[in-house]
């Protein structure tokens, strides 16, 4: 069986999007208010998708950041399972090839995963709970969902026909 061209391309370009994340992120994002090439990643193929392969997705990409991250094991998993399946989900119900809606679902998907993920894990409280949601979450969210728009600019013909998803839309 033969994949469609435009599978392939969503594919090299969802790989491309993870070496970002081990490579030129901690070298030109260190803090971790940086975009998060995963999250943009799992985005662009839970959109594209149903929303149990999202979740799916949501979960490997999950165990995968827990693995390297000094969280709590599980909270990242949980988190994302639960954005990858809503991303595929809010696919059938908002289909919208605008730029603005998909910076403001990447920056939606973002923060609801850092809360999830603060919340699953409960190592946080107090001012830390604070700063950690208030600050550092929506910090973190707009530079993702900035990156998330750049990279739909530069490859919006790549994506043109990859199961469903316009030329601007994640």
């Amino acid at each position: 069986m033969r994949l469609p061209a435009a599978r392939v391309r969503l594919g090299v370009l969802v790989a491309l999007l993870v070496a970002a994340q081990f490579t030129l992120r901690p070298w030109a994002f260190p803090s971790p208010m940086g975009p998060d090439f995963l999250l943009i990643a799992l985005l662009f193929y839970a959109v594209r998708s149903r929303p149990g392969a999202g979740a799916v997705a949501g979960f490997v990409v999950g165990l995968l950041t827990d693995a390297v991250a000094l969280s709590p094991f599980g909270a990242g998993a949980l988190a994302l399972t639960v954005v990858g399946y809503l991303a595929g989900w809010l696919k059938a119900l908002v289909f919208a090839d605008n730029l603005l809606v998909s910076a403001v679902l990447v920056f939606a998907a973002s923060w609801l995963r850092d809360v999830l993920e603060v919340a699953a894990s409960a190592s946080l409280r107090g001012p830390g709970l604070a700063q950690r949601l208030l600050l550092v979450a929506p910090a973190a969210a707009l530079s993702t969902a900035a990156a998330a728009v750049l990279i739909l600019l530069v490859a919006r013909g790549w994506l043109r026909g990859a199961g469903g998803g316009g030329a601007t839309s994640l």
